[in-house]
């Protein structure tokens, strides 16, 4: 069973809940989804994580070694982009508790949450335009480690964002996007998906896609690939 056939559907039905083309690129954390400001105010000790992961693990695996479907945009030069994965559609990495305890704690209080993993640049890596395949979900991003010269930029919807370290936005992935990286430094952020805020009905059903088709076709796929890298995923209660 592919989810991305329910995908297709449901995005359709969602769209008339949104705005349709009219719908918001950015959105204001305070007001959209202020859970995760609890993320933004102990960034200092999630950088400390990040980098101990960074000294620990010997083998970060590219975006597309775990999801081979973004190979379009993550496979496009030499440069790499890789990932840490923390937490997948009701699964976390063991490894990821052990290494980043207070993040993981943080997590946990994160009302529906589908996933949130650690996103590295190499210098000079830049990714191509494109655009996140549902509407259902909001993509937060937080600054972890911004070059100082030449900052990287998200340029979502035709709207550039500059990131800077310990600093947060929230915007619809499903807008296309792109990634300008001229630094010679890298770039790492956390990103965190939620599931977006809508009516009762929409949500209800935006609920069973997320967290049983999606969490059963895509996100298993997803682990068994992960499992490579990273040792046994562990399920969470939903």
């Amino acid at each position: 069973m592919d989810y991305h056939y329910f995908k297709d559907i449901i995005n359709r039905f969602l769209a008339g809940y949104v705005g349709r083309e009219q719908r918001p690129t950015f959105f204001d954390i305070n007001q959209t989804f202020p859970a995760l400001n609890n993320i933004t105010c102990d960034v200092a000790i999630i950088k400390k994580e990040f980098e101990h992961v960074l000294k620990t693990v010997p083998q970060l695996p590219r975006y597309h070694d775990i999801d081979p479907g973004e190979t379009a945009i993550s496979d496009t030069t030499e440069k790499n982009w890789n990932v840490f994965m923390l937490y997948l559609l009701g699964y976390q990495l063991p490894e990821a508790r052990t290494l980043c305890p207070t993040l993981c704690h943080l997590l946990e209080g994160v009302p529906h949450l589908i996933q949130a993993f650690f996103s590295i640049l190499e210098p000079r890596k830049s990714i191509p335009r494109h655009e996140g395949p549902y509407l259902g979900y909001l993509r937060y991003h937080l600054g972890i480690h911004i070059p100082k010269h030449s900052p990287p930029q998200i340029i979502v919807n035709e709207q550039p964002y500059t990131w800077r370290e310990g600093e947060a936005v929230l915007f619809d992935d499903s807008w296309p996007h792109e990634v300008i990286n001229e630094s010679d430094d890298y770039r790492a952020v956390l990103i965190i998906d939620v599931l977006r805020p809508l009516p009762l009905l929409p949500s209800l059903l935006n609920q069973f896609v997320t967290n049983v088709i999606a969490r059963y076709t895509y996100g298993r796929k997803t682990i068994n690939r992960v499992l490579k890298y990273g040792g046994e995923m562990k399920p969470l209660p939903l």
